[in-house]
C-alpha cells in the first residue's frame, strides 16, 4: 500500500473519501493540507481534513434527494 502521508497518497484518499460518501447519499467536503517537512517524519506530509464529525457526514447531498 502507498503512503497516504505524501501528496499523491492523500489525494487518491481524498477522492475515495468523497466518492465513498457521495454514493451513499452524502456531500462531504474533503480538502488536503500541506503540513509541509516534519522533523519527527523526517520528510514532508500532506493532511486530509473534512467537515465530517466523528468520520459521519453532516449533509445530505440534496442534488441526490430531489
Amino acid at each position: 500500500m502507498s503512503d497516504l502521508c505524501t501528496k499523491d497518497g492523500a489525494h487518491r484518499l481524498q477522492n475515495l473519501i468523497a466518492d465513498y460518501w457521495r454514493r451513499k447519499g452524502f456531500d462531504v467536503d474533503v480538502k488536503l493540507v500541506n503540513e509541509g517537512f516534519v522533523s519527527t517524519m523526517r520528510s514532508a506530509r500532506t493532511d486530509i481534513r473534512s467537515d465530517m464529525v466523528n468520520g459521519m457526514p453532516r449533509r445530505i447531498n440534496q442534488q441526490a434527494h430531489a
